[in-house]
């Protein structure tokens, strides 16, 4: 029973979406709060890199304001071709699909990047949003790499 429960959770790491590298870190106040910045490498579109920068609370911050658990939503998102563009087995639905999840609460929040393939524009299009349970974000960040010349 162990053995399956091993070769589930193998299985359900090697569907995850990409791994963020951190790049850079930019402190903007004294209390410890950052600004970090993450390279993805999208891992169904060889060629394709996206940096995200999104806001992290430092302690200081999270002991005087409580809500110890929870980041803000905010976050940015630049996609660019970073070699050849090589486009593997992608959803090509209009509601496209994950390229990278990360929790940014203990259970109920995360920062998603979708990409959406516009097959007419010939364009690889990247979203970074906030998936909450209870209440959905209004705030977005996009960002496009366009496939000139490709037989995508």
């Amino acid at each position: 029973m162990k053995r399956l429960g091993t070769a589930c959770l193998l299985g359900l790491l090697s569907l995850s979406p990409a791994r963020a590298e951190q790049v850079g870190e930019v402190g903007v106040d004294w209390v410890g709060n950052d600004i970090i910045i993450e390279a993805i490498a999208d891992p169904d579109v060889q060629g394709v890199t996206c940096h995200i920068a999104y806001f992290e609370r430092g302690l200081i911050d999270r002991l005087s304001k409580g809500n110890w658990f929870e980041d803000p939503s905010n976050a940015s998102i630049s996609c660019r071709q970073t070699g050849p563009i090589e486009i593997g087995d992608i959803d090509r639905d209009d509601d496209g699909e994950d390229v990278f999840r990360a929790s940014r609460s203990i259970i109920l929040k995360s920062l998603r990047v979708k990409r959406i393939f516009d097959e007419n524009n010939q364009t690889l299009i990247y979203i970074a949003h906030a998936a909450e349970l209870t209440d959905g974000s209004a705030k977005v960040s996009m960002s496009t790499v366009p496939l000139y010349g490709s037989d995508k």
